[in-house]
């Protein structure tokens, strides 16, 4: 079904194309050109990150970093049920275990409350999640880690461009892992990037990310073999897609700024319904600095959020909910993961609902959206 208004819309706001026919004419499309080593230039100083690497996917960063926690079968790693299936899958990959804890009713991210009493002998790693580009109490976190010998990676697929106490999400910890997927802020269509913050990681993650290799260091003439030299993958973003980002990074400023008109739109146009207690918005603690990702209401329940997705797709407006939990998923029984009790985590994926989000929504669409829902409540009111 084709959506007047869709949930996501891939854009052009720049010069992506112009670079994209730059990178074909200069004869390097493959990884590792010149528009690689840019945009990672790029992101280092824009971020004050030690080093980033570009990758195919945010899941490709997630199992680089995987691989450089040095995961493996006993391990386990704390992480929020409440994700995408690829922060659980980079751990299972090395025959490690994730442990799931419950999320914040406010932020929706890991209740850093919950994670020391999950920690065992065991653990090795925790997993925090941005969600919506909202910070996770990284200051908790991090102190729970140092206390414990633990390594951090942020999920921050969601969080680029965003900040807690002045510091970038993806910074904090010991590596971050970015997205820059179709649905993400700034994307080149499928895409990602891990954020090392640890010195120690540097030479082995250009190892693993190159297939194994030592190829990054014969180029730069610091090995006289190119050779197989550690496990790895083909984790190398095309120059082409690098090309399309830089365009995307380039405009980074007027993209948020776009992006958090359209969240303060919608914000004000329904803060009426919060006021009645029909639905919950979402909240911002102080320590945070937003990119406005997405925009979520929370309904009272499961029956209402269906209603509503139906009721806005009758008016040709796309809206979805987001993640099952991971802990009640199929796959969690098969690998003989206990279900949990996390009441939190269950309500928001039953109540969560997405609305439409994107850079070339435009003011009347995105008041439309709201006066949609603004009349399926009024509706309600009625019946």
């Amino acid at each position: 079904m084709a959506y007047r208004i869709p949930f996501n819309k891939p854009t052009i706001v720049g010069s992506e194309l112009i670079y994209v026919g730059q990178a074909v004419a200069g004869g390097h499309a493959s990884g590792d050109g010149p528009f690689t080593r840019k945009v990672q230039a790029m992101l280092e100083e824009r971020f004050c990150a030690q080093r980033v690497l570009l990758t195919t996917s945010c899941t490709s960063a997630l199992e680089l970093a995987a691989m450089l926690c040095d995961l493996g079968p006993g391990d386990e790693v704390i992480m929020p049920s409440f994700t995408f299936v690829s922060t659980a899958n980079a751990v299972v990959l090395r025959g490690a275990k994730p442990v799931f804890v419950d999320i914040r009713p406010d932020t929706q991210n890991i209740d850093a409350k919950q994670i020391e009493a999950a920690i065992t002998p065991r653990t090795k790693a925790i997993f925090p999640v941005h969600y919506a580009g909202v910070a996770c109490d990284m200051d908790a976190i991090m102190a729970i880690a140092e206390r414990h010998g633990l390594l951090v990676v942020e999920d921050a697929a969601q969080g680029v461009g965003a900040q807690q106490n002045g510091r970038w999400l993806g910074t904090i910890g010991h590596m971050g892992c970015y997205s820059f997927h179709e649905t993400k802020n700034f994307s080149c269509g499928e895409g990602g990037a891990l954020v090392i913050n640890r010195p120690e990681f540097e030479k082995r993650a250009e190892i693993i990310r190159e297939k194994g290799t030592n190829r990054s260091q014969f180029l730069r003439g610091q090995a006289d073999k190119y050779t197989w030299t550690d496990i790895g993958s083909s984790y190398v973003m095309s120059d082409m897609l690098a090309a399309f980002l830089q365009g995307q990074l380039e405009n980074m400023d007027a993209i948020t700024r776009k992006r958090g008109a359209i969240h303060d739109r919608y914000m004000r146009l329904l803060a009426p319904l919060e006021r009645e207690g029909l639905v919950r918005l979402p909240k911002l603690p102080q320590s945070c600095s937003p990119n406005h990702h997405m925009f979520y209401l929370m309904a009272a329940d499961i029956e209402e959020r269906t209603a509503l997705i139906a009721h806005l797709k009758v008016a040709g407006i796309l809206s979805v909910f987001h993640y099952v939990p991971l802990h009640s998923s199929p796959f969690a029984q098969e690998l003989g993961l206990a279900q949990l009790h996390l009441p939190v985590t269950d309500n928001t994926s039953s109540q969560l609902l997405r609305l439409p989000l994107y850079h070339d929504l435009t003011e009347d669409q995105a008041t439309e959206v709201a006066e949609r829902v603004l009349d399926f409540y009024a509706a309600r009111r009625r019946a």
